[in-house]
């Protein structure tokens, strides 16, 4: 396990141990005092810093102390899958009898900054989704238990919900092939730098099927990006028969451009999402994915969560793992 991920609260006690001096002067020295002299709160000062120490929300008198309040961090809530992921950790906080501050970072890298300034008073741990680099997140959140969910890569720090769609991407591509389709496209996340995971698993599956790196074409995480982004594939590829999205909602709105191009699916146009929304039951014709247990996910975070603010041994990082499978429906 990381050792971010075992790193428990600083006490008092600890601040105390590094100045050399007592709980009671470390006490004054935060409570700004006036029975010590400067030199002494100023050492006190310094070693609260540099031990990441957070006063307890509990000694400051703002909760009850058999309260727990956790941040979720969510990037988009407008998208239903991470809807979904916010109900189901929701549901399972509830049963721990926790409060939850829910915050949409609008998947922008400054809001996450802004959002973890504003969490890290206010909780007693933080999970979600950031895309900042982890010594920026750790910097924020030093004292504070932190999961992160499908982060994308490996990390050192933290707790990590990793989410493996391997094998459902290439169940997905050889249902493709074994239909008849070769020439395959994807509608990949447009707001990140490099290509994501998800390509990387299309392309070894377009591979192992003896296919190549199919066509790709960028999207916007939103109906009409999916919309406009299946257009522009199909302009530059209009031999494209089957196309697998980044996500559901992408593949929404690529449903909708299809039938506005006048093609018919999945005749003419096979269609495959990724993640296993509901409101994919809700088109016509029903969406195929490679769906997650969207609900397992959530319910995999607020259990890490709730074993790190007890101390507890944390799952080990083979537990932490949400898995997506093929789940066919008539788009495909």
């Amino acid at each position: 396990m990381p050792s971010g991920s075992e790193s428990r609260r600083v006490t008092i006690h600890d601040v105390a141990r590094a100045a050399g001096v007592s709980r009671q002067t470390v006490s004054r020295a935060l409570n700004d005092k006036g029975e010590i002299d400067h030199s002494t709160k100023q050492r006190v000062l310094d070693a609260a810093l540099a031990l990441g120490y957070r006063p307890s929300r509990f000694a400051r008198g703002l909760v009850r102390q058999d309260t727990i309040s956790v941040g979720l961090v969510i990037p988009d809530l407008l998208n239903p899958f991470f809807t979904e992921v916010a109900a189901a950790a929701l549901e399972a906080a509830r049963a721990h009898g926790w409060h939850v501050v829910v915050y949409d970072t609008a998947d922008s890298g400054e809001e996450e900054l802004g959002t973890l300034q504003v969490l890290t008073s206010q909780v007693d741990a933080v999970v979600g989704y950031f895309s900042r680099p982890e010594a920026e997140i750790e910097q924020l959140t030093r004292g504070l238990p932190v999961v992160l969910i499908d982060r994308g890569d490996d990390t050192e720090r933290f707790s990590s919900i990793r989410i493996d769609g391997r094998d459902g991407v290439r169940a997905a591509i050889s249902h493709l092939v074994e239909s008849g389709h070769r020439r395959i496209g994807m509608l990949d996340h447009a707001a990140r730098a490099e290509p994501s995971v998800r390509h990387a698993w299309f392309a070894d599956a377009m591979t192992a099927c003896g296919l190549g790196g199919g066509r790709v074409c960028r999207a916007e995480q939103s109906v009409e990006g999916g919309e406009s982004a299946l257009e522009s594939l199909l302009a530059q590829h209009p031999d494209v028969t089957a196309v697998f999205t980044f996500n559901d909602i992408i593949a929404i709105g690529a449903l909708r451009a299809a039938r506005r191009l006048g093609r018919e699916v999945p005749r003419d146009l096979a269609v495959i999402g990724f993640d296993g929304v509901r409101l994919g039951t809700l088109v016509e014709p029903q969406l195929s994915s490679v769906a997650l247990d969207i609900r397992k996910l959530g319910a995999l975070a607020v259990e890490q969560t709730a074993r790190l603010l007890t101390r507890n041994s944390p799952l080990d990082p083979d537990q932490l793992v949400a898995r997506a499978d093929l789940r066919l429906r008539a788009s495909a």
